[in-house]
C-alpha cells in the first residue's frame, strides 16, 4: 500500500542528514535524564518535521546527550532558543502520550528546589516507567460530571470547624486545615466525605496515607460513597503494568480521585480541589531516595501553587504541622474538650496516685505491673480482646544493666552485649549461658555496668515473641495472636477475648474496638537518640489507643511508664496539640527544625570540608560540627584497605533563609559534579540526624 506521506518526508525521517526543522516553534525544551546537579536545567534541541506533530509538552523522548542517547521529557515548543550554537535533533519521541503535566512539572521543579536536588531525581518519582502495551490498551472514557448522592456530614458536625472545613470544598475554596481526629474514629470514612464533596463539584482529590492498609480502608469508603470507578488506588505493591494503567486513567481525566502512598503526592489529577495527607509523621512518608522530600511538605507546596485545599489529619500531630497553625496559613480542626474525653478510653500511667504504688509496690520495676493485668482481665472477663504494644520484635534482642538500664557493653570493644541463639533467661544470663558481644563474640562473664557498676543484667527490650510466650503463660487458656514484628499484620480482630502482640504500626482494629491496650516497654520508645522521638512515641501510642473502645463502655490504656513524663501526661489527657506547642516551643529555643532550616551534610572529611567551604550561607547561618558517623572506628574497608571515615556536618538557618540555604547547597553541588569531584556528598533537608 503507498504512503499517504510525500517520499521526502519518509527519507527524512530515515536519513538525518536531510532532516528539516518543524515549520512552527521548531526549539524544544527538553528536561534530559542526567542527574549532575550542574546539569540540572533544559537544554534546547531542534524538532524535525517528521516529529513535529507528536513532539507535544509533557511527551517522552530522547536526545543525543554528551555524546550518547538518553531519555528525557519535553517541557515546552519555542519559536527561537537562546543558544548560539547549533542545536541538537530530538531523535525520537519514544511514546505520543503527554505524561508529564505542566502543573507536575513545576510542583517537580519546587520540589526538587527546596531539598536543593535534581529535578531529574524528582521527576523519576513523580512518573512511573512507561508499560507499552498498557498504552497500546483501548484509553477508559474521561470522567464527566456525575450525580454524587448528598453526603452525610454528622460524622465531622463533632469538630468546631468541620462544618466550615466542608462548606469550603463544596465551594471550590482553597481551605488549609490540621485536623485532629477523635479517639476511635472512623477517618477512613472523613476522608472519604471530603473527597467525595470535592468531587461532586467536579474537582479532583488526592488522599497520601502511609501504608497499603490504609489505602484498602480509604479506597473502600471513597468507592462506596463515589462508585467503584470513581476512585483509584495507587502503590507500589501493584505492580509496573497495573500501576501504570491506572496512573493513565488519572493522566488522562478517567478518575479524579486518588488514594495511595507516598509516590501519589505526584498524581497528575485534573481540576485538584483537595490534597490530604493522613498521619503525616509516619516515616513512610519520607522519601529514601534523593532528594528526600516527604509528602506533607510537598502537598503544601502543591496546594499553594494550584490553589487547593489541604487537609493534613492524624490522631497526633507533628510540630511541622502545628507551626501551619502557629503561622495562620492553616486552621486546626478540632472537638471541644467534653468531646474528646467522652470518646476516649481512660489512660493510665505508673506512679500516678500513692495508692496504686502502695498496692504495687514493683510498679516502677515490673515489665508488666499489676495495673496491667487487671485492666487485661477486666476486658477479656467482658468478651473484648486487648492490645498489646511491643516496641521491638522478635525475642531478646539485646542486654542491660538491671540497675540503671543502660546499654550492657563488651569490656573489649564496646558492643553490645547479648544472650547465644536460645537462650531465653530474662533476670539474668545463667540459666541461658554466658551473656556474648554481639561484635567481636567474646564470652563476657564478669559484667559490670561502666555507669552504675552494678552486675546484675536483665532484657534490654523482650520483643514480640517473647512477650506472647508470656503472656501465654500469665493467662492460661487464652488466645495470644501476633501481628507485625516478623508474623504476618492482621487485617482485623473479631470481637472475641484473646491477647494481640503487636509492633508499632501494625495494630489490627477489632470489631467493636479493643476493651484494653497496653502500652509496654515505654521507656524503650522514649529514650532512642532521635529528634522527633517524644512526637514519634506519642503518634504510637496515640494510634494504638484510639482502637480502644470509650471509657463509658470499659476501655482502659496502661502505658507502662512515669506518670510524670511530658509525653504520657498528653496520652493521659489525649492532647497531642498541646504537646506539639510545646514541642514546638522546645525546638525553637534550641535550634532545631522546624523551628528553623536545617540541612545535613554527610561525606568523608575531605568532601564535607569542600562542600562547607563553597556553600555560602545566608545571613544568620552557621555550621554545626562537623562529627564522625557511621561507627568509622570499626574499619570499613576503603578504596585503599583502610578505614572509611564519614562525617555529618549540620547546616542551620533561619526560616527565612530556607530557599537560599538550598540554593548556596545546589550550587556547592554543582561546582563538584562539575569538576568530577571523586567522593560523593549526601545533602539532606531537615534531618531527623541531628547528632
Amino acid at each position: 500500500m503507498p504512503s499517504d506521506r510525500p517520499a521526502s518526508v519518509t527519507r527524512a525521517a530515515r536519513t538525518r542528514g536531510e532532516w528539516r526543522p518543524a515549520a512552527e516553534l521548531p526549539v524544544a525544551r527538553v528536561a534530559v535524564d542526567v542527574a549532575l546537579a550542574h546539569l540540572d536545567r533544559p537544554f534546547d534541541y531542534r524538532v524535525p518535521e517528521h516529529l513535529d506533530a507528536m513532539a507535544v509538552p509533557g511527551v517522552r523522548l530522547r536526545v543525543r546527550f554528551a555524546g550518547r542517547l538518553v531519555d528525557g521529557y519535553l517541557l515546552e515548543r519555542a519559536a527561537e532558543s537562546g543558544h548560539s550554537g547549533k542545536l541538537a535533533w530530538v531523535e525520537k519521541i519514544v511514546s505520543p502520550e503527554p505524561v508529564l503535566t505542566a502543573e507536575v512539572a513545576a510542583l517537580c521543579r519546587s520540589v526538587a528546589d527546596r531539598y536543593a536536588g535534581v529535578l531529574a531525581d524528582v521527576l523519576r518519582l513523580a512518573v512511573p516507567p512507561r508499560h507499552a502495551r498498557v498504552e497500546a490498551e483501548e484509553p477508559a472514557a474521561r470522567q464527566a460530571a456525575r450525580r454524587i448522592a448528598p453526603v452525610d456530614r454528622a460524622g465531622w458536625d463533632r469538630y468546631l470547624r468541620g462544618p466550615a472545613l466542608l462548606d469550603a470544598l463544596d465551594g471550590g475554596r482553597a481551605a488549609h486545615a490540621v485536623w485532629q481526629a477523635l479517639p476511635g474514629e472512623a477517618w477512613a470514612d472523613r476522608l472519604a466525605e471530603a473527597a467525595a464533596i470535592t468531587a461532586a463539584g467536579n474537582r479532583g482529590a488526592l488522599i497520601v496515607v502511609p501504608d497499603q492498609r490504609d489505602v484498602d480502608a480509604v479506597h473502600a469508603a471513597c468507592a462506596a460513597r463515589l462508585g467503584p470507578d470513581a476512585a483509584v488506588a495507587l502503590t507500589a505493591e501493584l505492580g509496573p503494568a497495573e500501576r501504570y494503567r491506572r496512573w493513565l486513567a488519572v493522566r488522562r481525566g478517567a478518575v479524579r480521585v486518588v488514594v495511595g502512598t507516598r509516590s501519589a503526592a505526584f498524581a497528575p489529577v485534573e481540576r485538584l480541589g483537595l490534597l490530604a495527607v493522613w498521619d503525616d509523621g509516619d516515616d513512610l512518608h519520607a522519601e529514601p531516595r534523593a532528594p528526600y522530600p516527604q509528602v506533607r511538605d510537598v502537598l503544601v507546596l502543591r496546594a499553594h501553587a494550584a490553589g487547593a485545599a489541604l487537609l493534613v489529619g492524624g490522631y497526633a500531630r507533628t510540630a511541622e504541622a502545628h507551626l501551619l497553625v502557629e503561622s495562620g496559613w492553616a486552621r486546626e480542626v478540632v472537638a471541644d474538650r467534653a468531646t474528646v474525653r467522652a470518646a476516649m478510653p481512660r489512660v493510665t500511667a505508673i506512679g500516678e496516685t500513692d495508692g496504686q504504688l502502695a498496692r504495687d509496690p514493683d510498679a516502677r520495676v515490673a515489665r508488666l505491673p499489676g495495673v496491667a493485668f487487671e485492666a487485661a482481665r477486666a476486658a477479656l472477663t467482658a468478651g473484648r480482646p486487648v492490645l498489646v504494644q511491643v516496641p521491638r520484635s522478635g525475642y531478646l534482642p539485646w542486654l542491660a544493666c538491671a540497675a540503671c538500664r543502660d546499654t550492657a557493653r563488651c569490656r573489649h570493644c564496646a558492643g553490645p552485649l547479648g544472650l547465644p541463639a536460645g537462650g531465653h533467661g530474662s533476670g539474668g544470663a545463667g540459666a541461658a549461658g554466658l551473656p556474648h558481644c554481639r561484635w567481636c563474640g567474646r564470652a563476657e562473664s564478669a559484667f559490670r555496668c561502666g555507669a552504675c557498676g552494678s552486675r546484675r543484667l536483665r532484657a534490654g527490650v523482650i520483643g514480640a515473641g517473647r512477650t506472647a510466650e508470656e503472656l501465654g503463660r500469665a493467662f492460661p487458656g487464652t488466645t495470644v495472636r501476633s501481628s507485625g514484628g516478623g508474623a504476618a499484620v492482621l487485617a482485623g480482630v473479631p470481637a472475641r477475648p484473646e491477647l494481640v502482640v503487636a509492633t508499632p504500626g501494625a495494630e489490627p482494629p477489632a470489631e467493636g474496638g479493643y476493651g484494653a491496650a497496653l502500652l509496654v516497654d515505654a521507656w524503650a520508645m522514649l529514650t532512642r537518640p532521635d529528634l522527633r522521638v517524644a512526637e514519634e512515641t506519642l503518634r504510637r501510642w496515640l494510634a494504638a489507643a484510639a482502637l480502644v473502645v470509650p471509657h463509658t463502655a470499659g476501655g482502659r490504656v496502661v502505658v507502662v511508664a512515669e506518670s510524670a513524663v511530658p509525653t504520657v501526661q498528653a496520652l493521659v489527657r489525649w492532647d497531642p496539640a498541646g504537646h506539639a506547642a510545646e514541642e514546638l516551643r522546645a525546638r525553637t529555643e534550641v535550634g532545631f527544625p522546624p523551628a528553623v532550616r536545617m540541612a545535613a551534610v554527610e561525606g568523608s572529611p575531605g568532601a564535607v570540608a569542600e562542600m562547607l567551604a563553597a556553600t555560602e550561607l545566608p545571613v544568620g547561618g552557621e555550621v554545626l560540627g562537623p562529627i564522625e558517623i557511621d561507627g568509622a572506628e570499626v574499619g570499613e574497608p576503603g578504596q585503599r584497605g583502610g578505614p572509611v571515615v564519614r562525617e555529618r556536618a549540620l547546616l542551620r538557618v533561619p526560616r527565612s533563609g530556607g530557599r537560599a540555604l538550598a540554593a548556596a547547597l545546589a550550587a556547592a553541588q554543582a561546582a563538584r559534579t562539575a569538576r568530577k569531584a571523586p567522593d560523593a556528598v549526601r545533602v539532606r533537608l531537615d534531618p531527623a540526624e541531628v547528632g
